[in-house]
């Protein structure tokens, strides 16, 4: 049997945004800066989250240590969500993405930015960022929650909320809703399915609203 990361995992954030609206969750949508740094890349699974914020009292030796706090801390299996509150330096590069992928990190998505591209790129670990900046936390950030709940742009985020990522951008969903919201999904897709064949195959669209009931 699928998982529910699986299941997820086959849907589209469109779909899954349109579910959730309809179910009365309507602010689950992050910030349309927040993308993959390869658009190809979708990614699906539960919460675990982590804050920050800018620190310039900190020093090298703090802020790396504090950052390699954070990377052991990720836990195996989820996605981890950062709210750094700074839009200055980069929240991941080619040696966190390494680790994070080698202790089983499905991916990480930062309200902030990223570096080293081209590296994370061949490594294929999902990140999404918001901007990318050579420029590095050292002496500038440090981590001060984890598993805490987060705010990105209006959008409340806890640890154990599921979250899906594509190329249009990232939705999360509700813990106490996410079974629902993914069964409800795969019935909207598979109608759309339904309902697209039979506009390929010439039906009004207007006729297809009436039978379908959604476009």
């Amino acid at each position: 049997m699928d998982t529910l990361e699986t299941r997820l995992a086959a849907c589209y954030t469109g779909a899954v945004h349109d579910v959730l609206r309809g179910m009365g969750h309507e602010r689950v949508v992050l910030p349309p800066a927040i993308k993959p740094l390869d658009p190809a890349w979708k990614l699906a699974g539960p919460v675990w989250t982590v804050s920050g914020r800018i620190d310039r009292t900190t020093s090298r030796d703090e802020t790396l240590l504090g950052w390699c706090t954070l990377l052991a801390k990720a836990p195996s299996g989820h996605v981890v969500v950062c709210q750094p509150h700074n839009h200055e330096v980069a929240m991941m590069g080619e040696l966190s993405a390494q680790t994070l992928a080698a202790r089983g990190v499905l991916g990480y998505v930062v309200d902030g930015g990223s570096r080293d591209t081209d590296l994370v790129l061949k490594q294929g670990f999902p990140v999404f960022a918001a901007f990318l900046t050579p420029s590095d936390i050292v002496r500038r950030w440090m981590p001060d929650a984890y598993g805490a709940p987060i705010d990105i742009g209006g959008v409340a985020i806890r640890t154990g909320d599921w979250l899906l990522g594509d190329r249009d951008g990232v939705v999360i969903v509700p813990r106490e809703v996410a079974e629902e919201a993914v069964a409800r999904t795969e019935e909207v897709v598979a109608t759309e399915s339904d309902m697209r064949r039979a506009l390929v195959g010439g039906m009004d669209p207007v006729e297809a609203f009436h039978r379908y009931g959604k476009f």
